[in-house]
């Protein structure tokens, strides 16, 4: 059996950003259902996340992140009477979507910033890899 080819830094930094890729859209759908009233407590939004895991290369010794799967997680939604919403339940109530915007917005400025570092990783990287070409010459 052959072993593993040893993942590279392009590899490493561009599967995390695939995974903040994936927070980042996860983080928008969040604030674009904000606001958002359901009937019923089940039809209510609810906040999704991401679950990352880290995966270890042996070959390089490097670790990135995937994305495992993304859940629904924080607050249930806000029961609320409002008997005059059209889409209130026969007791009147209505159900707010269980989103914090404050935290979504936490999020998503450290997932941009994230992002950005794993950018410059890869020009880094880049950089390094043109530079030493340049001795050999």
């Amino acid at each position: 059996m052959a072993a593993a080819q040893p993942m590279t830094i392009f590899q490493v930094a561009g599967r995390a950003m695939s995974a903040q890729l994936v927070r980042m859209n996860t983080t928008a759908s969040n604030l674009a259902n904000a606001g958002g009233v359901a009937g019923s407590e089940a039809d209510a939004y609810k906040s999704m996340k991401p679950v990352f895991r880290t995966s270890f290369d042996q070959a390089s010794g490097m670790a990135t992140v995937d994305v495992e799967k993304v859940v629904t997680a924080g607050e249930a939604p806000t029961k609320r009477h409002d008997p005059s919403n059209p889409m209130a339940d026969k007791d009147g109530n209505v159900f707010d979507a269980a989103v914090d915007e404050t935290r979504e917005l936490v999020d998503m400025m450290e997932t941009a910033r994230s992002y950005q570092n794993n950018v410059e990783v890869m020009q880094t990287a880049k950089s390094l890899i043109i530079d030493t070409l340049k001795m050999g010459r």
